[in-house]
């Protein structure tokens, strides 16, 4: 199974095909708001409004042998502890080797915006170049299911 964190998620589209083309059933979570896939392999879950909804969700049903595709560093500690593989929208593969470190530089960053109110906003924007990155991740990921 594959869960999506989908409510910003910039690769929906790309999971539904690689998702198709292997035959793999796939949960898009969110809070609402994305429009809802005809393909029966994808599951649409619908989370109550609140925080952490749908992370919680995912967190709560995410297994080995499971792919979860998130940008939210706290809900991929939580998959990875469940022995779940966790991707990033831009293919970075995030495992128990480096969870540490990102979740340590994210709350580091976090600090350093609350600290500065210049810095907000300052990410780069989703590429080409992500999005080939992800794909590569995602069919490789796939493969040592």
């Amino acid at each position: 199974m594959i869960y999506v964190d989908a409510d910003a998620c910039p690769v929906k589209g790309e999971v539904e095909r690689v998702a198709t083309r292997r035959g793999i059933a796939v949960a898009m979570v969110s809070n609402g708001g994305i429009r809802p896939s005809e393909n029966p392999l994808i599951e649409m879950v619908f989370v109550p409004e609140g925080p952490d909804a749908a992370d919680d969700w995912i967190a709560e049903r995410a297994a080995a042998g499971d792919i979860v595709i998130t940008a939210d560093i706290p809900l991929a500690a939580r998959c990875i502890e469940r022995g779940a593989a966790v991707l990033k929208p831009d293919g970075e593969e995030l495992s128990a080797r480096n969870i540490g470190n990102v979740l340590a530089t994210r709350d580091l960053m976090t600090d350093l915006r609350a600290a500065d109110p210049f810095r907000q906003g300052s990410g780069r924007s989703f590429s080409k170049a992500d999005r080939a990155r992800f794909l590569q991740a995602l069919d490789t990921a796939l493969a040592r299911r």
